[in-house]
């Protein structure tokens, strides 16, 4: 494929989720949408490893192999296949895991370039398989942070028309920027901490609600949708009030007396101009909604403080 090119964009299946079509993803440690496991360095065998992940999560699991001799089991009982840096060097090894059938996630070495990358997902496609992921982000470590390349990332996702995973580490700022470059989701390490899965979750619900348009099909799938754009809601309306009350600790006549209404209008057309469908008779009530929220707050704050 041409490095020039744009490719229309697709999804890929891993069991039950859904990677490219619609909200960003979450794969990694408990609470995640998918969980997986690496069978490299480890004495453990993958029908093991895939039933030990399978007695607590019934949803979908990948497996990154250590051997090729891991891919029978992998196949038997997994739903996709992880590759890393040491597997996309070898063309016959990355032949074998797709031929497989499964879903692969293809993870980009520290030094591959696009090229290199997105040829690894062709050679599985030449294989007969063309559900393939990418992802970005090399593995850190104490001496040397996750290295994130962001352009890349967009450039294989545009490209490619795959769908992209990022690999943030545990840093919150580092996923939340991979989802507004376009990542399709965020590939954590299997031992995630229940808070790195929440600080992930966040990201691709908060960020991602602004950011990725969704066509849901269905209405559990428009109501999944819908609940993501108010989670993002929740969150700028308590840092809107926050600022608000800053405001109101700053003016020398405050509360529902220092209100004005000429920025209140300004504010609202300019809402309206971003916002044409709902227009400014619709942001109008709302908005004096949202503002007298946050002046009742600022008061019963002052009030608290005073007491």
């Amino acid at each position: 494929m041409s490095l020039t090119a744009r490719a229309e964009r697709g999804a890929v299946q891993l069991g039950t989720l859904e990677v490219g079509g619609g909200a960003a993803v979450v794969i990694g440690g408990a609470g995640a949408d998918a969980r997986w496991t690496s069978l490299r360095g480890r004495r453990v065998r993958a029908a093991e490893a895939v039933a030990a992940i399978r007695a607590e999560w019934a949803g979908p699991v990948l497996v990154e192999p250590s051997s090729a001799g891991d891919l029978p089991r992998i196949a038997a009982g997994a739903d996709g296949v992880v590759v890393g840096e040491t597997w996309t060097r070898d063309p016959r090894l990355v032949g074998e895991v797709a031929r497989l059938g499964l879903p692969v996630i293809v993870r980009r070495g520290p030094a591959a370039t696009l090229q290199e990358w997105l040829a690894v997902a062709d050679l599985c496609s030449a294989e007969g398989n063309d559900r393939v992921v990418l992802c970005e982000g090399a593995q850190g470590s104490p001496e040397r942070p996750v290295v994130l390349d962001l352009p890349l990332l967009r450039a294989a996702r545009e490209r490619s028309g795959r769908p992209v995973l990022a690999w943030p580490g545990g840093d919150p700022a580092l996923a939340a920027a991979a989802v507004a470059a376009g990542a399709d989701g965020l590939l954590l390490a299997p031992d995630s901490t229940p808070e790195t899965v929440a600080a992930a979750r966040d990201a691709v619900t908060i960020v991602g609600a602004v950011t990725r348009r969704e066509d849901p099909g269905t209405v559990l799938a428009a109501r999944a949708a819908i609940d993501r754009v108010d989670a993002a809601l929740a969150v700028l309306l308590e840092r809107r009030a926050e600022l608000a009350g800053t405001i109101q600790r700053l003016k020398p006549v405050g509360g529902f007396a220092g209100r004005d209404m000429d920025r209140e209008r300004r504010l609202v057309a300019e809402m309206a101009r971003r916002a044409p469908a709902l227009g400014e008779e619709r942001l109008a009530p709302i908005m004096n909604a949202v503002i007298e929220a946050g002046l009742r707050l600022a008061e019963e704050r002052r009030a608290t403080r005073r007491d």
